[in-house]
């Protein structure tokens, strides 16, 4: 019998380089995502985390290397057109609009991602489609209870969850979560921690975070970044014993050491 085939990542870095000047802020890095992923991506502060997520998502051009999308090249592509073909990503600082509400920041994402943006004489979220997408997005997310409050005024927990609930009415193949509980008090942690959980298991996720409760609690595979370089790469377990984990975090081995007791 001959054995199957190797799946095809459906994110690949091919050897990543990103040079500001004299500085090297990814350095080869080479990260497979494969279908249906709960990948984290870790490392301390300045170890090129979010220089990383921006040159897959097409904010920063990458010196060297190359990206593939589901078996397509898109290391030239400009960040709208990866989003088009199902690369989408958070970020670490909101990005909402604050006047407006919930259901009518989704309806705009919704309607656009379903080509209805320009019918611009229409009521928002008049299309019925809209609307349902709009309301499971606002069940998912436990924003029905504020979906017609200003954005600005809600409680930041409930910001950053709108902001999943946002990427996710884009339909993505692949998601990117920068620091999802970043500045997220303790008290609102539980419900967005339970909602990225859920997410969709056809979504393949890479998730940028500190916490390390939410990252061995989510991720089944876990690659290491420091200097800009991929230190290791493995299980949770695999990572939480790794004695150079432990070093370049200085001394948080009890960090790793209670996180990883959850794994």
């Amino acid at each position: 019998m001959t054995p199957a085939a190797p799946l095809q990542p459906v994110l690949s870095a091919r050897g990543l380089v990103k040079r500001f000047g004299g500085i090297t802020a990814t350095d080869k890095v080479t990260l497979d995502l494969q279908k249906g992923a709960r990948h984290a991506l870790i490392g301390p502060n300045g170890a090129g985390k979010t220089t990383l997520i921006n040159l897959l998502t097409g904010v920063l051009d990458a010196t060297e290397g190359q990206i593939v999308l589901e078996g397509q090249d898109i290391t030239r592509l400009a960040p709208h057109q990866r989003v088009r073909r199902g690369l989408v990503r958070t970020f670490q600082i909101n990005q909402l609009f604050d006047g407006l509400t919930p259901l009518e920041t989704l309806a705009l994402t919704v309607s656009q991602q379903r080509g209805l943006g320009a019918r611009w004489w229409q009521p928002l979220g008049a299309d019925v489609g809209v609307a349902e997408r709009c309301d499971q997005l606002l069940e998912q997310f436990h924003l029905a209870s504020v979906k017609d409050q200003p954005t600005g005024v809600l409680a930041y927990g409930k910001r950053r969850l709108l902001e999943i609930a946002v990427a996710l009415a884009c339909e993505p193949r692949v998601l990117l979560l920068d620091e999802p509980v970043a500045g997220v008090p303790a008290g609102e942690r539980e419900e967005l921690l339970h909602t990225v959980a859920s997410l969709p298991q056809d979504v393949s996720v890479l998730l940028i975070e500190h916490d390390m409760d939410l990252v061995f609690s989510f991720a089944t595979r876990m690659t290491v970044l420091v200097n800009g370089a991929v230190l290791t790469e493995g299980s949770p377990e695999e990572i939480s014993a790794n004695p150079e984990v432990k070093a370049v975090y200085l001394g948080e081995d009890s960090v790793f050491e209670a996180a990883g007791s959850h794994a």
